[in-house]
């Protein structure tokens, strides 16, 4: 395919838009429509709605098999299923954790009442350094909780002997992870327990949703327990619990998405190598690669924008949506930048990598709502911007538009 002309004028700058329509990161990708009525009919047929329905069986079974896990347990989202963990293992006092990450990941231990300590992460996989680990533990130090970023494995051997030496757990945040590997296996049965979203955004989606697996048999009849409430039979009560069950009309939704799953890896695979051809040696700017030999769905497509670019990641971002791309910062700002975090007494802490990070990284759109021929226009617009970035930074200044 020919590439664009040098002279193209961004359609921030007056120019035609790359897309007559918007295109989204984290867009869902639906299996079709028919399909999922039908599932959801035999649920409403069944009137078996929630309360571990045979929909979410189904769904926690194939999932086990999937993960090569011998627990799986749905729940209503992954941040409860954080939450039921962490309060299922006991954990008290401090969590470390890594700044770069969704909110959510910090939250769920701050709404238990837990105290989050914000590590910095790695560059070779943006994952929370177990040398940061290892220097920040304490004997406050309740936990670990790791971040499958990306789906890019985190150090997990390295952080599972620092757990394991301290005698704690390491959670694993896996939300980004369905359809990723490390070591020639699934990820899902590392540290202690592992949490995946089904969220809307997610490669694997059920609406709202999530998984929890674990290799613990005792641990994932705790979970079992916890997220009803504490309800093990009729009329019996043996522990303080919480409501984080999935309903039959998000299973129906998640398994009729399974079914596609494989085919919608491929699908962002192309797109994966589509953007990588086009911007192949742009200086400025590169493509965040899976780990070599590495499982990986290729849902998050992320861009990183180099020191000394003419053109920064920011301004690369308004660029994009004139064009009606809709990309987003990924994670703007770190968890220790955010309330109520960045007003705890000392302020925040000095985390370099997540910082840089922070203001050097941008997800591009993937899933079904466009084809690898579109995501090669869309990397050629990026490397026509890459090879000429001092002259549209200029003509930006002049319009303003900076």
């Amino acid at each position: 395919m020919a590439t664009e002309p040098a002279d193209l004028t961004p359609a921030l700058l007056g120019g035609v838009p790359l897309f007559d329509r918007t295109l989204y990161v984290g867009r869902p990708s639906m299996a079709p429509e028919a399909e999922v009525h039908a599932r959801i009919q035999s649920a409403l047929d069944r009137r078996w709605l929630t309360n571990d329905g045979p929909l979410v069986q189904e769904l926690e079974h194939r999932c086990a098999e999937r993960l090569q896990v011998p627990h799986c347990i749905a729940v209503a989202n992954a941040t409860l299923g954080l939450e039921v963990a962490l309060r299922a293992l006991g954990v008290q006092g401090e969590v470390l954790l890594p700044a770069f990450t969704f909110i959510g990941t910090a939250h769920a231990a701050q709404w238990l009442g837990l105290t989050p300590v914000f590590c910095d992460v790695r560059d070779a996989d943006h994952g929370l350094d177990p040398a940061e680990v290892a220097r920040r533990i304490t004997p406050a130090t309740g936990a670990i909780l790791g971040v499958h970023l990306w789906g890019r494995a985190c150090a997990v051997e390295a952080l599972e002997d620092i757990a394991r030496r301290h005698g704690i757990p390491l959670i694993l945040d896996a939300a980004h992870a369905m359809g990723c590997g490390h070591a020639g296996r699934p990820l899902g049965s590392r540290g202690t327990v592992e949490v995946f979203s089904l969220h809307a955004t997610k490669g694997l989606n059920s609406l709202e949703g999530g998984l929890v697996t674990t290799t613990d048999e005792a641990l994932a009849q705790r979970i079992r327990l916890m997220r009803n409430f504490g309800i093990p039979d009729e009329d019996q009560v043996s522990c303080v619990g919480t409501n984080a069950k999935m309903n039959e009309f998000s299973a129906a939704v998640g398994l009729c998405n399974l079914d596609h799953f494989d085919d919608l890896c491929a699908h962002n695979h192309r797109l994966y190598e589509a953007y990588a051809t086009a911007l192949a040696g742009v200086p400025g700017l590169r493509l965040v690669a899976p780990a070599p030999g590495e499982a990986f769905s290729h849902h998050y497509i992320v861009l990183e924008v180099l020191p000394g670019a003419a053109l920064d990641r920011d301004q690369l971002v308004r660029l994009l949506r004139a064009e009606n791309v809709y990309a987003r910062r990924y994670f703007r700002p770190g968890c220790h930048r955010g309330e109520p975090y960045r007003s705890r007494p000392g302020g925040p802490p000095s985390l370099p990598v997540t910082d840089r990070l922070s203001q050097t990284l941008l997800q591009l759109p993937s899933g079904r709502q466009l084809s690898p021929d579109e995501a090669q226009r869309l990397g050629q617009r990026l490397a026509n911007w890459g090879r000429h970035g001092a002259e549209v930074a200029a003509r930006l200044r002049e319009a303003g538009a900076t």
